[in-house]
């Protein structure tokens, strides 16, 4: 069976880091001295953060012993929700330059809604469905409110694994812009030019649900095979076969697949409706040449069938092994007929060699009276 994740692995994957400020101008968000308070001015604070989603693109029904190329759509949803004007000014400016100042501020605090640097892994937590590592762990660099990306996972079910409804976990990982504060002149003072925002930055995790399921379907198997072959002779075997999975094989027929020395006159054998636990025997006519090679054979057998859709399936691929037997040696008639022609031949000339040495004792008896 597949191993499944460990609850450290889903605690591992999901670790943030701590918020982190960053300054930054209309294009630039890179960390280096981050101004103090008395820096930046807070004009605007705005309500709002990304809304992630998540949705498999196609057919979330899967098989098993499948390898499937499991592609994810993330779509950022979020929504500023509002603005807080805060009252705050710098007493240096003209009221109406501050006031394009906080309008711009207000431009930038939409950005709320952006998620940043996403990090995304997809956990299985059964043991029947196992997540590629090499794959397991996408990244996004940036997501903006009303976009999509794609996640491309793969993923293998076991064969083993039953037919039903699955959760994949999908933890996210990512920032987003918290609050925007604009610099004011003294920032300078810092050494720091061309920089007209400080920005503020929080970490958000969570974790998605993606639901899959896995497709009832049969699940046909060899669970016993009777009878024995001979060299040189015909012999009845009989498979039987079993359905060990959810729903009805209709109007089934089995297979074999035979190859020299082997032979067979009738390959397909029909089995009629499998149900659920229920078991089928075929039997089948094997021929063996009379010089085969007395061991194991190996024979291929499936099973056509028509699935709950009314669409012609075929079974995986079944191994059924067969022993051959060396024949049983027997005299045949004219094996029998030359033995007792060649015995007969022995006792003719057995007995003519008799008569022979009986008639010179006679004639050497009659001599010597």
């Amino acid at each position: 069976m597949i191993k499944k994740f460990t609850i450290v692995t889903l605690i591992l994957s999901i670790l943030s880091i701590t918020a982190s400020p960053a300054l930054g101008n209309n294009n630039d968000e890179t960390n280096f001295l981050i101004p103090e308070h008395g820096y930046t001015v807070d004009y605007y604070r705005s309500y709002g953060e990304p809304v992630i989603r998540a949705s498999i693109i196609g057919n979330p029904e899967l098989s098993r012993g499948e390898t499937a190329d499991l592609q994810i759509t993330i779509a950022n949803s979020g929504v500023v929700e509002g603005f807080k004007r805060l009252n705050a000014n710098q007493n240096r400016i003209p009221d109406s330059t501050e006031e394009k100042l906080a309008e711009a501020e207000m431009e930038e605090e939409k950005g709320c809604t952006t998620a940043k640097n996403i990090k995304a892994v997809l956990v299985s937590e059964t043991e029947y469905i196992e997540v590629e590592p090499a794959t397991c762990v996408q990244h996004v660099e940036e997501l903006e409110t009303g976009y999509t990306a794609t996640l491309r996972y793969t993923i293998k079910i076991d064969s083993d694994a039953p037919a039903g409804s699955y959760e994949l976990l999908l933890p996210l990982n990512y920032q987003y812009q918290a609050n925007v504060r604009t610099t004011t002149a003294d920032v300078i003072n810092l050494g720091l030019t061309d920089t007209q925002y400080a920005r503020e930055y929080k970490t958000k995790t969570e974790t998605l649900r993606i639901p899959i399921s896995i497709e009832n379907k049969p699940r046909l198997e060899v669970t016993n095979v009777s009878g024995n072959l001979a060299q040189g002779e015909s012999k009845a075997i009989e498979i039987t076969y079993k359905n060990t999975g959810e729903s009805v094989a209709k109007d089934a027929l089995a297979r074999i697949i035979v190859m020299s020395p082997l032979s067979t006159e009738k390959s397909i054998v029909r089995l009629g409706d499998i149900e659920p636990g229920e078991e089928k025997i075929a039997r089948f006519v094997i021929s063996a040449d009379q010089d085969a090679l007395v061991k194991n054979y190996g024979i291929n057998s499936e099973i056509k069938y028509i699935d709950e859709d009314g669409e012609t399936s075929f079974s995986e691929n079944m191994k059924v092994n067969i022993h051959l037997e060396a024949t049983e040696k027997k005299f045949s008639i004219t094996g029998v007929a030359v033995i007792l022609i060649v015995l007969i031949a022995l006792y003719q000339i057995i007995n003519v060699y008799r008569k022979r040495n009986k008639n010179n004792e006679n004639a050497s008896g009659d001599l010597n009276e």
